[in-house]
């Protein structure tokens, strides 16, 4: 799978990327991860990528061309030819608009990407300020995903959780494919050792079905946690 992610910030998202499970899925070629700058598509020598939205309202709105430009770019690179054209009609790749007013990202959105579909090659737009011209939607066949009822400075943060929880669906991306807690019956309160954790006088011990070595009882106390 390959994530083009279009931000203005890309060093905020690189220390993420390059480490732990994701860092290994990329040096394993698992998955690819690239940025493009929408200021890098825009002829002001001063790279300005906003303008005051019409019908007026505080803030700044990001313009369609430099997003545009990015995505033509991105369509050129994955079809080797200039058929950007053929982008809305193209199975393999899938572009998606991160906005506050989206539909919930969730696991299996995430699943479906990976199990059922063609796509090899994932477009993620992250907005700033009021947001991004509206007009990119109407020209490409976008997506509008929020990772949750809230509103944040960016969509950088919402991108990496969409990398991350599509990533842990590919074969090979983790060791051990038991590890994908949403498959198997996981407990959101887990224990190691020691035992018995003596702290401030009071001794925390761990539930005695968790050593009872019943497999059976210890199933059913994961599914009630």
């Amino acid at each position: 799978m390959n994530f083009h992610v279009i931000t203005l910030f890309p060093d905020s998202m690189s220390g993420y990327i390059n480490e732990s499970i994701i860092g290994r899925a990329i040096s394993d070629k698992k998955i690819n991860v690239k940025f493009y700058n929408p200021r890098d598509f825009v002829k002001d020598k001063n790279r300005r990528i906003d303008q005051k939205p019409y019908g007026g309202g505080p803030g700044m709105v990001i313009q369609a061309e430099p997003i545009i430009k990015a995505i033509e770019k991105i369509s050129n690179l994955v079809f080797k030819k200039n058929k950007t054209k053929k982008l809305n009609s193209a199975n393999k790749i899938k572009i998606i608009f991160l906005t506050p007013g989206g539909k919930l990202f969730d696991t299996n959105f995430a699943k479906k990407i990976v199990q059922k579909t063609k796509i090899t090659d994932l477009i993620i737009i992250c907005g700033r300020y009021e947001g991004i011209d509206e007009r990119v939607n109407k020209i490409f066949k976008t997506e509008k995903i929020s990772v949750g009822p809230f509103v944040l400075t960016g969509g950088e943060l919402p991108a990496l959780i969409l990398i991350d929880c599509i990533s842990r669906q590919i074969d090979g991306v983790l060791g051990n494919e038991l590890s994908r807690e949403e498959d198997r019956v996981s407990s959101n309160k887990v224990y190691t050792r020691p035992e018995i954790l003596d702290f401030w006088g009071k001794k925390y011990k761990v539930p005695k079905v968790l050593l009872s070595g019943n497999h059976k009882k210890i199933e059913l106390w994961k599914s009630k946690n």
